[in-house]
């Protein structure tokens, strides 16, 4: 008989209505991890990709650089290798980040012959070649891109790749729960509790196969770049189900987001500086140099703790960033969407600097996996942001996000391949109670909650730390989780519960690998260790031997 293991205590089973569905494979997540994944399986199996807005909202929707590969000749995969390792501040996995350089041509070959527009430009000789852009870490120009809005490219390309396939099968407006786990003894997953949003009603998946692509956790911070839906959702899950988790403590900030009453969280692209914009006080004095050799193109963890020294020495709400000193038709011509955008709040990038500040961007840890995308929990895979695959060790470089995901998801999908045909037992699967539950009149309850988790560790656990922070944000936490759990246990679900109870498991991880690592190093810096050991690696936590944090 399955249980949802570690969760059974709390969970409300057994409704012999519960509606379940069947596939061969089930994608919690539709961003550039999921969609690839999906695409390359559909041909040889059936899928269904869970969604849990519109299909197109996510953060590969809002990424605007670009893509890193080796086009150019006078680049190399060694080069690349030799600055995502930098950018990783020694933490890197080699064998990881040589597999995903090795194999990122032939990653972005697939998503050409998809028909991703990039940009293209005519050389010396008059051919067409593709425009290569450069940003802070990288050596060479590597950066393929679709003007400054290439995510938006890759995701809407895919996504009507995906609407015509027959055996692809969408579910839109769907909240994983957890995943379905035969006994201890087995360690295998068979599927998922999901809730449907628009009928307010639990459902089953049962599928061969799981695969976690339900991208970052940025939300548990008060400022993100990120789209509302990155709520760490399939970390947390993983967790829960006795995954691996690695490396939580790296939570990149991107330097520049735009500071602007209206301007939401928009984010503003790393190209810039790539194509020679600069950081400047509010009088246009730049001020990378002071910090770093390399100025504007550092890599983003300096840039984010600089911009944040500056703010504070100087009582500012925010720097600037200048690239007004480039030609006008260049700037519209490379940043159309950024142009447009700040015009439309009165501020003319090609006469003023732009008013910017760091937000939370990405984050560098997840759910931990091998080369194949596998977890340590059988039939489950994770690609893309919510896995920790070691390509990005403690600081991510610009523009091996995206790769990531298509790398990761094709090996992911030659693996499952290589399973598909193994015979599966049969288990039965029980379906979700909600007989002792009600609905809940204090939604105010969870209001008050969420806004204090992301306020309490956007000041105790963001950009600069100290321990008597994380060991405070550690007793906030567990207080939370207290009346998260109880809320949990006695109403029925609903979206922002299940988002915050997924974002205080992700604080808790946070903290947890923060307090673990005696050290600053890359996105993670400490008052108190202001130094690197000199030897350090991952900082790989898993359920076995952590079950007081999460003791569901």
């Amino acid at each position: 008989m399955l249980i949802a293991d570690e969760v059974a205590s709390i969970n409300q089973f057994y409704m012999s209505q519960t509606i379940e569905h069947r596939c061969d494979l089930l994608i919690i997540g539709s961003g550039a991890a999921g969609m690839t994944l999906a695409l390359t399986m559909a041909e040889h199996c059936n899928v269904i990709v869970l969604s849990k807005s519109d299909i197109n909202e996510g953060s590969t929707l809002y990424a605007q650089g670009g893509i890193a590969a080796v086009f150019d000749d006078d680049d190399s995969i060694d080069d690349h290798i030799r600055d995502t390792l930098t950018a990783g501040a020694g933490i890197c996995d080699e064998a990881v980040v040589r597999y995903t350089a090795e194999h990122a041509k032939s990653s972005m070959n697939w998503l050409i012959n998809k028909g991703v527009p990039f940009d293209r430009e005519t050389d010396g000789n008059g051919k067409q070649r593709f425009h290569l852009t450069k940003e802070g870490g990288h050596s060479h120009r590597r950066i393929l891109h679709a003007a400054d809005a290439t995510g938006e490219a890759v995701q809407k390309t895919l996504s009507e790749d995906l609407s015509r396939h027959p055996n692809i099968h969408v579910f839109e407006s769907y909240n994983a729960i957890d995943l379905i786990k035969t006994k201890k003894t087995a360690n295998k997953c068979i599927g998922a509790y999901v809730w449907n949003r628009k009928k307010s009603d639990v459902e089953v998946i049962r599928s061969k196969f799981v695969a976690l692509a339900t991208g970052g956790a940025s939300k548990v911070y008060q400022y993100t770049s990120n789209p509302d839906i990155a709520s760490g959702d399939g970390i947390a899950m993983a967790w829960r189900a006795g995954c691996e988790v690695a490396n939580m403590e790296f939570n990149q900030f991107h330097p520049t987001c735009l500071f602007h009453p209206e301007a939401g969280n928009f984010l503003i692209t790393e190209a810039l500086r790539g194509e020679g914009a600069f950081l400047c006080h509010r009088d246009g004095t730049p001020f990378m140099q002071t910090f770093d050799e390399r100025g504007d193109l550092a890599p983003r963890d300096v840039v984010a703790r600089a911009i944040d020294f500056e703010m504070k020495r100087l009582g500012e709400d925010s720097m600037f960033l200048d690239i007004s000193h480039k030609p006008s038709d260049f700037i519209v011509k490379h940043f159309p969407n950024i142009y447009r955008k700040c015009r439309s709040l009165g501020i003319d990038i090609t006469r003023s600097p732009i008013p910017v500040v760091p937000a939370a961007h990405y984050t560098c840890g997840g759910v931990k996996t091998d080369l194949d995308g596998r977890t340590n929990l059988e039939n489950v895979y994770a690609i893309g942001e919510v896995a920790y695959t070691g390509l990005h060790g403690a600081n991510r470089m610009a523009s091996n996000s995206l790769l990531e995901c298509v790398v990761f998801a094709r090996a992911s999908a030659t693996h499952i391949l290589s399973q598909l045909h193994t015979p599966h037992d049969p288990f039965e699967v029980r379906p979700w109670d909600e007989s002792r539950v009600i609905d809940s009149d204090e939604e105010v309850v969870i209001q008050h909650n969420w806004h204090e988790l992301r306020l309490f560790m956007w000041d105790y656990v963001g950009i600069v730390r100290t321990t008597k922070r994380l060991e405070r944000a550690k007793r906030r936490i567990a207080l939370l989780r207290q009346e998260i759990d109880e809320y949990y246990s006695n109403f029925k679900v609903s979206h922002n519960m299940l988002e915050l109870r997924n974002l205080v498991c992700i604080a808790q991880l946070i903290v947890t690998c923060a307090l673990q690592r005696k050290e600053s190093r890359g996105l993670h810096y400490n008052i108190d260790y202001p130094n690197l050991l000199p030897e350090s690696g991952p900082t790989v936590i898993c359920k076995s031997t952590h079950n007081k944090y999460i003791n569901e």
